[in-house]
Parts: C-alpha cells; structure tokens; sequence
C-alpha cells in the first residue's frame, strides 16, 4: 500500500527537530542569561534592554529569510542554502559561550544570517515534496506534522538547557544549542536522496532576471535607512541629556526603516506580476499583513511571560518531587536571606535614605518579595525552585499533544466536505489566541496585581489555549504559502511569511519593554487582547473575498 506522505517528510522533520532544539534552547534562557546578575555569569542588563535586544534578535532571524530564500530560488538552491545556514546557525550558538560582549554580538549576527538561509527553504523543500499528485490532497497535514516535530525539539530542550545551566553554566546550555544544530545538518545529509530530485529551480522568466539586482538594491538601500534610522531622529530632535527615538529605541527604529525598501521590494513584484499572479498574490499579503498582531502577541512567551514565570508564579518543588527534579536538573536551590522592602506602585523596592543609598544590603532574592508570608522559609534555608525555561516547554509539549487532534478533526470535516478554507483557519486561530490573554488578566486579578504569587496553572492554561491558536494559524500560513506562490518566487514568498513574523516579532519586544510601565499588568494583557481582536475581525471582514481566492486555486 502506498504511503500517503513522502519519504523525504521525516528525514525533513528530523532535521527540523534538531534544528528547533538548538534554536529553543538558546532562545529559551536568552532572556534570562541578559538579565541575569553578573555574579551569577549573566549580562546583568536592565528587563528593558534585554527586551529590546530580544525583539530585535527574533525580528532579524525572521527577517533575513526573505534574503535566503530570493538566493536560493535565483542561484544557491534549497539544499545547499539549507547546509550553510545550519552550520552558521550551530557555530553561532557555540559562540555564546564565549562571555564577551564581542562575542555575544557576533554570535547574534551570525545566528541570524544562518535562519535566514535554513527557515524559508525548508519549508519550501517540503512543498515541494507535496506538489507530487499523490500527496497533494494532504499538504495540510503534512505541515501539521512537520510542525509537530518542530515543537518536540522545542519540547525536549528546555530541560536540557535547565540541566546543563544548573550543572555546567551558561556556556554548557549554550554548546548544547550548537551541537543540537550540527545533528539537524547530518539528519538532512542522510536524507539526501528523498529531495534531491525536487530542490529544481525554475528558470526564471525574462522579466524575473533584473531580481538579484533588485535585491542587492534592496539590501543596499535597507541598510542606509537602518542607518539614517538609527542617527537621524537623535541628531535632529535629541541632546545628551535626553536622547529622542521615534519607537522607543534606535534599534527599533533601524529596524522598522529597514523594512521599508523590502516591503516595496514586495509590493513592486504584486505590480509586475500577471493578471492570474496578482489574486493569490494579493490574498498572502493581505494574510501576512494581518497575523503580524498575532505574533507580536505569541512571541512575548520569551519576555513578558518569562518575567512572569520568573517573579510572579509560584516555581516552589513539592518536597516529594524536588529530589527528582534536582537530579534531572532542572530545579535549583535558592536560599532565603531577609531583608526589609518598601512597596511602591506595587513593585518591591529595597529601602534607600535621602541620597539614594541602600540602608540594607541587596542579597534578598527577588523571588521571595511577593510570596505570602506563610510561604517563606525561616532564614538561611532554602527552597527548590523550578527554573524558569521549563515553562518555554508548555507551549510544543501542547502543540505535540494536540497537533493529532486537530489532524484528526481536520480530516474529519474534510471527509464530509466541510474543512474550512487555510484563510478560515487562520481567522479562528486570531480568535483563540485572545482568548489566552483573558487567561493572564485572570490571574493578575486572582494575585491582586502580583501581590502574591500565582499557580503555576494560570501561565499553563494560557500557553494551552493560545496553543490551540498558534496550530489553527502558524502551520496553516506554511501551508498557505506553498498553495498560492508563483512557483518561480515560492522560497521567497515563504520568506514574506517570515517577514511578516519579523515583524510581529519586534513589535513583541516593543510591548514587552513597556512591561515595567504598566503598574497595573492586567492592563498590559488587556491591551493584547484588544490587539488579538482587531485582527480577527479585520479578517473576518476581508475573509469572503480571500476565501474565493482559495476555492478559484484548488479549482484550478
């Protein structure tokens, strides 16, 4: 009996595997590693910082695949693209085990031209795998499951890098990441022969050959607008006294004036296409201007959710268990050390004179200044804690749980006609993932505004419903794109979609440096809630004519 899906699928999603583990290992503890006191081997930066750089870092791992993904559609192909970005990306890791700051930096930028040569054609790989007739009707499913293996390596590493940060340091969780990269380029080596035959570039028409140029122009030009972007604002409306940014930070603002030239780049490829290019053309960039919303919101499980895990949730072992989460590495022992603290605007402060001196010293653990008297341990003990990552592992260990359900159900409907169009599903995922944010602004009021610990079961049962968004949306895109593309510009509309989530992803670090300003964080959440909802409702607007779209494409 013949298979319903490729060969080439596993060795693909293996390879995305591996490639996830090494990637949601090291985004796992990046936050932290930046705000972590120096004592402690971290960068010590302020939440602010570290959220700017965050946002920044994800937004360009997300943006340079619209760069990977044109040099591989023009000249490079999709293996050997897939090869050298693997391998940037596993040295990039290593590199953050140097604690320098030169070296933090290089490793950033090396990480994020890798991700923009593996992201865009891997994917696109896999569709290509799909456009065979036999496999064609289960190109949904087939991106389901590829996603499904991304969120195991997601799964799985955050206990690896708890260990190794809990046994070794930072700079072992670190070469975890890079050595977890370098086994996703063997697994994709070893499944050569499965895609060799579909990594065919078409040759590109006439008119499509001035597009490397067109590129280099818009590489050029991106780059003098992140320039004039990072300079311009201060030099024409700041002093040195206050230096003046239009979004909150010069590197917010590089960004977003880098992305002007390659957003016209895209848009003058919608005017130059054909009358038959231009409906499905239209309709994906429509969608990608849409889920933005969506993942400035998702992407903040990395900063605002962490600094909830982190200081406002209840992360005490039960003693039945903490030996056994001791061994496996992942629960650390804090000590409890008094010290007296003012509450001011309901954030904890340590107690300073009129100069600003500290009357006390600071050896007071920051987890112990919102717990409930009854809960503290007499001084000079301790308690075991669960560390923080552990709670970036509630997302995939959600989407590996319920990705057969959602398989299941899928294949349900369309066994009776009824499966709701790619476009549907993304309407529904929008709405679901608002639906996770009245989780938090639950919790916050439950805990008072964080005068109090929160279960553990509140940032659990958030992750658990916007799961149920993220696998209506984020798969569902992947899939989008490989239906509708021109096949000729296919890698690089994939690189669009990743554009898009660039996007979203900076904008995530923009609200999330905002976090410390919103005394009341349940007006934080609300604002992400109201986010949510005016983009499912934008999409509910536009979704009979992006529907028509999708039906006219399956026709034909």
């Amino acid at each position: 009996m013949e298979s319903k899906y490729p060969k080439g699928l596993f060795f693909l999603v293996f390879t995305e595997f591996w490639e996830r583990f090494g990637y949601y290992l090291m985004i796992g503890i990046f936050f932290l590693y930046m705000t972590a006191d120096g004592k402690e081997g971290g960068m010590g930066w302020e939440n602010a910082t570290a959220s700017d750089i965050f946002g920044t870092f994800i937004a360009l791992a997300y943006l340079t695949p619209f760069m990977g993904g044109l040099l591989a559609d023009l000249k490079l192909g999709y293996r050997f693209s897939i090869t050298l970005g693997g391998i940037l990306m596993g040295i990039g890791y290593c590199m953050l085990a140097i604690p320098e700051k030169w070296a933090f930096y290089t490793a950033l930028a090396v990480m994020v031209v890798g991700n923009g040569f593996f992201k865009p054609n891997i994917a696109t790989l896999l569709g290509n795998l799909y456009n065979d007739p036999r496999y064609r009707a289960n190109k949904d499913t087939g991106y389901n499951i590829f996603y499904m293996g991304i969120n195991v390596g997601a799964l799985i590493c955050n206990f690896v890098a708890a260990f190794m940060r809990n046994k070794i340091g930072w700079d072992g969780a670190f070469i975890s990441a890079g050595i977890g990269m370098f086994l996703g380029v063997i697994t994709f080596w070893l499944g050569m022969k499965h895609y060799k035959h579909v990594d065919v570039r078409k040759e590109p028409k006439p008119e499509d050959k001035p597009l490397l140029m067109q590129f280099i122009k818009v590489l050029l030009t991106g780059v003098a607008f992140a320039v004039i972007g990072w300079l311009m604002p201060n030099a024409i409306w700041g002093s040195v006294d206050k230096p003046f940014t239009i979004m909150g930070s010069q590197s917010t603002d590089a960004f977003f004036m880098f992305c002007i030239p390659v957003i016209y780049f895209y848009a003058s490829i919608y005017k130059k296409a054909t009358v038959e290019e231009r409906k499905p053309l239209g309709t994906m960039f429509t969608i990608f201007i849409i889920v933005i919303l969506f993942w400035a919101i998702f992407k903040q499980n990395g900063t605002a959710l962490t600094t909830y895990a982190e200081s406002y949730t209840n992360r005490e072992m039960p003693k039945t268990i903490a030996p056994v989460a001791g061994f496996m590495g992942s629960s650390k022992q804090l000590v409890y050390a008094k010290e007296e603290v003012n509450v001011i605007d309901n954030q904890f402060r340590p107690i300073k004179d009129e100069t600003g001196k500290v009357l006390k010293a600071n050896d007071y653990p920051l987890y112990f200044k919102n717990a409930a008297p009854s809960q503290l341990p007499a001084e000079g003990q301790s308690v075991s804690l669960l560390n923080s990552e552990i709670f970036q592992s509630v997302n995939p260990a959600f989407v590996v749980l319920l990705t057969p359900f959602i398989i299941a159900f899928f294949a349900f409907l369309r066994k009776r006609k009824k499966e709701p169009t790619t476009a549907t599903k993304i309407a529904y995922g929008l709405l679901v993932s608002a639906l996770s944010t009245l989780v938090m602004v639950a919790a916050v009021y439950y805990t008072d505004n964080g005068m109090h610990k929160a279960s553990a079961m509140w940032l659990i049962g958030s992750y658990g419903v916007i799961t149920v968004g993220e696998l209506l949306l984020s798969p569902m895109g992947l899939s989008m794109v490989s239906k509708l593309a021109p096949l000729r510009l296919a890698a690089l509309m994939m690189g669009g979609w990743q554009l898009a989530t660039s996007i979203g992803n900076k904008l995530s670090g923009v609200l999330a440096k905002n976090w410390d300003k919103f005394d009341n964080k349940a007006n934080y959440f609300w604002l992400n809630f109201a986010l949510l909802m005016f983009a499912f409702i934008i999409m509910m607007l536009l979704l009979k004519r992006l529907n028509r779209v999708f039906h006219e494409g399956k026709e034909n």
